[in-house]
């Protein structure tokens, strides 16, 4: 049997990779060795960082609303229960985004969860 050469195959493999490396710094954007070790890890960070973007983005999304809250004498815990009590579903993100952009509607939601609260 004739010996079979990977040759089209292995350079459109490492092409692939030096493609997805490029504008790395050093060697790592032109050895293949190093381009392959530099975007495993960056497709590590990537998968990584996804998650924590979500988390990070909730914690900025809680923060907003305790601050604008509190303007409107509740702690953010007695808010979410008071809406909840209310049967206002509202997610944290569009809270935040009325909280900084509309005060006003932010405050008739405060309102009406210190009223759930009261009875």
């Amino acid at each position: 049997m004739p010996r079979t050469k990977g040759g089209v195959v292995s350079r459109r493999r490492r092409n692939r990779i030096l493609k997805l490396a490029k504008g790395y710094f050093g060697s790592k954007h032109a050895l293949y060795k190093t381009a392959n070790e530099q975007v495993m890890h960056s497709l590590k960070y990537a998968y990584r960082d996804r998650k924590n973007n979500k988390r990070n983005f909730r914690k900025l999304w809680i923060i907003r609303i305790n601050a604008a809250s509190r303007a409107n004498e509740l702690s953010y815990n007695q808010l979410m229960h008071g809406l909840k009590l209310a049967n206002i579903e509202i997610n944290r993100k569009m809270l935040a985004d009325l909280a900084v952009n509309e005060p006003a509607m932010f405050a008739s939601l405060c309102d009406t969860a210190k009223q759930a609260l009261a009875k």
